[in-house]
């Protein structure tokens, strides 16, 4: 099988909901093939906004997080919910950079858990809006990627693109992780 081949994936019903590749009737169009920029833009989206296998998203685990709920640290030397969505946001920019300009090969320490500044609700909003923007943005330019690309090495790692977006996912999920129970934390004190 072709290298391009190889990477397309088929897929038809039962698959839930591929948001990016929607017929009119908001299923996804039976028997289509994605490519693999297409499949790994979809997993982006899922982790941010939802429909996901494992549970809930980013946005799902956010709603109804207050600005007070979001800067507070119930762990004592633990990230405040706010400080990883922040931590989040960074790393998608980084990775957009990385695929759009060859980006830096790490981000520096000051740059990797940015401070909150001020605690207020149009912050927080702000913040959240920033997170979806940048997932956005970096799930429309990866589902243009061609398979060239996405098994091309980056710059300073021994891994290819594919594998560094599939870490994205991974990242994300994983810190969602950390936020739901950082609520749940809250809620019991």
């Amino acid at each position: 099988m072709k290298a391009d081949q190889e990477s397309k994936i088929r897929v038809g019903l039962p698959v839930p909901f591929i948001r990016s590749l929607r017929s009119n009737e908001g299923t996804p169009m039976k028997g289509m093939t994605l490519t693999l920029g297409q499949r790994l833009a979809d997993q982006l989206r899922r982790s941010q906004s939802g429909e996901a296998w494992h549970g809930p998203s980013l946005e799902e685990i956010l709603e109804g997080v207050t600005a007070k709920q979001a800067a507070a640290h119930p762990i004592a030397g633990g990230p405040s919910i706010w400080e990883l969505v922040l931590h989040i946001a960074v790393w998608q920019k980084h990775i957009l950079d990385r695929i759009e300009r060859g980006g830096m090969a790490e981000i520096p320490d000051e740059l990797d858990w940015p401070k909150v500044g001020a605690t207020t609700d149009a912050a927080w909003k702000s913040a959240l809006a920033e997170l979806k923007k940048i997932n956005d943005d970096l799930a429309r330019t990866v589902e243009k990627l061609d398979d060239a690309k996405l098994h091309a090495k980056v710059r300073g790692k021994d891994y290819d693109f594919h594998f560094m977006l599939e870490g994205m996912v991974q990242h994300n999920l994983y810190h969602a992780g950390q936020i739901a129970l950082l609520k749940k934390v809250k809620s019991s004190m």
